[in-house]
């Protein structure tokens, strides 16, 4: 075995990105949900109900439109001065954040004040989480044997459907309080538990040591006479790369609209209580933690293009039978489609990207380059996404079609687009740092 070989740290890699995902995707998915079923009456409560969720909605996506310029603040950092250096900062970043929002004033305490101070809230979410995936991504990728970069990258997304799962379980009983005592505290507590998962980051991620790989390449730059700025490179060599990762990102949209329009869809538009619908993400993200590392397994014997292509054009049609189960309040339907969907054919798709989109880039720019692809179609899918769903549901909330047809859409053009690129999977990543663009 190489020294470089020696040197690697794939599982430690693969935990730190894990519970760094882990808290971002808590802090996302409980905003998401309190957005879908509290937040529109806690600062919105002059509004009817669909225009409360709608405003909701926007503000969910506030922290997606700032991502991309949280990458290019971020990603040229992860690039300059470390992978952990920036994974550090943002975890305090969202941990901060998250905390906060629980401790917000409602429309009733500090009027136009409250949603402001949301906002800004949000805002600093989507900063952190620009920076932090594409770090814990390339740190895992990097610190990975060649024949399992799949498998080890996988871990950071399989990071993010645990927190997904636990924002919800947590938000459950929360959710089954009386009104009255949900709207004045209960909805404040699942905010204030993300210090826990702060705290438990920080000390795993504190030991973790940078890839040998990385370390190479930046000692090359340094020495190099004639030296670009991270972001310059990736403006100036892999612009396609940085539009393709964004394109085959917008099956973010079927993500969005699963875990945070369906809801309000559900309990505002046709009367499923909202207990019933947060066990369907429940259920579906159980089955995603299976889900992802088996098909990243199977991605790294036969290539990214393959796995991710089928999950995004299969989970963007099961949206049609998902919603329309919904409207006819058939829950065991719900239920079935709901976790084939997301739980099953979506994490093909989910647990791929990891190392389809790092792949694309070199080490020199990894962190930069996927932090721009991945927060340009994050933003565009997770800012439209939940508020374009509610717009075309219409006004009582009434239509599934629109919404659906509109998911389908950006997961066929995700897939497409995916299909066009070369396939990595059998590069090594001395390979990629080689290719010219």
């Amino acid at each position: 075995m190489s020294a470089l070989a020696q040197q690697k740290s794939p599982r430690r890699a693969a935990l730190a990105s894990w519970i760094g995902s882990a808290l971002e995707y808590y802090d996302f998915a409980v905003f998401g949900t309190a957005a879908a079923l509290v937040l529109g009456p806690i600062f919105f409560p002059d509004d009817s109900d669909a225009a409360g969720i709608l405003k909701s909605m926007m503000v969910l996506g506030v922290a997606y439109v700032v991502r991309p310029l949280g990458a290019l603040l971020m990603g040229p950092l992860g690039d300059r001065f470390g992978r952990k250096f920036v994974l550090m900062l943002t975890l305090f970043m969202m941990g901060v954040a998250t905390f906060a929002i629980g401790c917000l004033p409602t429309y009733d305490q500090a009027g136009i004040v409250a949603p402001i101070l949301l906002v800004l809230c949000r805002v600093l979410q989507g900063l952190s989480a620009s920076g932090e995936q594409a770090s814990a991504i390339s740190m895992s990728l990097e610190h990975s044997h060649d024949h399992q970069r799949a498998f080890t990258t996988s871990w950071t997304l399989h990071g993010t459907q645990f927190g997904s799962l636990l924002a919800t379980a947590v938000f459950l009983p929360f959710a089954a309080l009386p009104e009255e005592q949900l709207l004045s505290w209960g909805w404040r507590v699942p905010f204030w538990l993300s210090a826990f998962v702060v705290v438990a980051a920080w000390i795993i991620r504190r030991r973790l040591e940078e890839a040998p790989r990385f370390t190479e390449t930046r000692e090359q730059a340094v020495v190099s006479v004639h030296r670009v700025t991270p972001l310059g490179q990736v403006f100036s060599s892999h612009k396609r790369a940085v539009i393709t990762v964004a394109l085959c990102a917008m099956v973010n949209t079927v993500n969005m609209v699963f875990t945070t329009f369906s809801i309000s869809f559900a309990t505002k538009g046709h009367g499923i209580e909202s207990s019933t619908m947060l066990w369907v993400p429940i259920a579906s993200n159980g089955l995603s933690l299976l889900a992802i590392p088996l098909w990243a397994l199977l991605a790294d014997k036969v290539g990214r293009k393959p796995i991710f292509a089928a999950g995004a054009l299969v989970a963007g049609g099961l949206m049609f039978p998902y919603l329309h189960a919904i409207t006819e309040g058939n829950i065991p339907l719900v239920f079935i489609f709901g976790v084939l969907m997301h739980g099953a054919f979506y994490s093909m798709a989910n647990g791929i990207w990891p190392s389809f989109y790092g792949e694309m880039f070199p080490t020199a720019v990894r962190v930069t380059g996927l932090a721009l692809g991945t927060q340009i179609g994050f933003a565009l899918s997770g800012g439209i996404a939940p508020a374009a769903a509610t717009a075309l549901a219409g006004d009582n909330l009434a239509s599934w079609v629109g919404p659906a047809a509109f998911t389908a859409a950006m997961a066929l053009l995700a897939s497409l687009v995916a299909l066009s690129t070369r396939e990595t999977g059998k590069l090594t990543l001395v390979d990629i740092d080689n290719t010219k663009s």
